[in-house]
């Protein structure tokens, strides 16, 4: 590409939007022109308004840029989404009625049955959604949402399963890392010494969106995939992260050696192999009892893969297994990030 696509980032001074930094900063792709923040941070510099949460200090390219209103009057067309879930629900849709392309992380319309709700390993199709979405809602922009973390760490073995064998029923138990509550996250004396069996909406998320990802798109709708999932999220002291303990009943038998063959085979499509950001193996299996773990495994792939273990029979269902993915970078930034790169492949985002 021999010009770069100029890109806008929302609520840039948050945790989620010093990662969409981090990440776009030396993009082969992409160069940021816009930031904005609240009315704290807005009209002063970058480096001066934000609390930087990552190792180092902002990026030299973005310090001296003067932090805007997120109101829609930015010069870049495609905008990366860091907003909080009751601003994002309302900023969004005027974004896109005003023609930007959003690529959002936040929740508000995921399950919107005109929003693509994309991981490009699943389900790279429902990028079809687009101009329906456009039609449905007179917006001569559009959106794209990412899935929820926890539901990202175990969606795409699932799909996988699902694709070759039919999956009727899955049963998730999540432990997810305190940087999935944002900055500053749980109180240190609820976390520590603890587990905290309840995050608010997750269980909800964890039992919706797999059905949504693992879809069918056919004629202008995704029609939701037919199994149920039974889901429980716990928060645990693991600062990076999302670890998912999966047990799903199939259609089709099959053996836990049959599965680790399939999972230990299983190649991305091949436009999504292409994508600059993509790593070289974006699925790793590991056949080791304690694995995996967040702190060896989160990191895989530059924080993008899904390091999946413990594949056995299962007594009450078929087949269990482990899923980990790092909860703020395949989950969040680089996520959409990903999500935008295939835009551009498939010709939704043009140069």
């Amino acid at each position: 590409m021999n010009k770069k696509i100029p890109v806008g980032i929302l609520a840039a001074t948050g945790a989620v939007g010093q990662r969409f930094i981090q990440h776009l900063v030396d993009h082969p792709w992409f160069e940021i022109a816009a930031l904005t923040g609240s009315e704290r941070t807005a009209g002063r510099p970058y480096g001066e308004g934000v609390n930087w949460l990552l190792p180092g200090d902002p990026p030299a390219a973005v310090a001296d840029m003067i932090v805007q209103p997120t109101e829609p009057n930015l010069v870049p067309c495609v905008l990366f989404s860091a907003l909080p879930t009751a601003e994002a629900r309302e900023l969004e849709p005027t974004f896109a009625q005003a023609g930007y392309i959003v690529l959002t992380n936040a929740s508000p319309f995921r399950m919107d049955p005109c929003v693509p709700l994309l991981i490009p390993e699943v389900n790279l199709d429902h990028t079809a959604l687009i101009p329906r979405q456009k039609e449905a809602y007179g917006w001569d922009g559009w959106i794209v949402a990412n899935a929820n973390c926890s539901t990202t760490s175990i969606v795409l073995p699932l799909q996988i399963l699902h694709k070759n064998y039919g999956v009727e029923t899955a049963v998730v138990t999540t432990l997810q890392a305190i940087s999935g509550a944002g900055y500053p996250g749980v109180p240190s004396l609820d976390i520590m010494d603890n587990v905290i069996p309840y995050i608010g909406g997750e269980d909800g998320k964890l039992e919706s969106e797999p059905r949504k990802l693992c879809g069918t798109y056919a004629n202008g709708a995704i029609e939701m995939a037919p199994f149920k999932v039974s889901a429980q999220a716990n928060r645990v002291p693991v600062i990076d992260g999302h670890l998912g303990s999966v047990s799903v009943k199939l259609s089709q038998s099959a053996s836990a050696e049959e599965v680790i063959e399939l999972f230990q085979t299983w190649q991305p499509p091949e436009i999504v192999r292409d994508l600059p950001t993509m790593p070289e193996s974006v699925f790793i299996y590991r056949p080791e009892a304690n694995r995996p773990q967040p702190r060896l495994d989160r990191d895989a792939g530059n924080g993008l893969a899904w390091t999946v273990g413990g594949v056995r029979q299962c007594p009450v269902n078929d087949i269990r297994f482990l899923s980990i993915t790092h909860n703020t970078l395949r989950g969040a930034a680089s996520g959409s990030v990903l999500n935008a790169e295939l835009l551009v492949k498939q010709g939704f985002i043009k140069p």
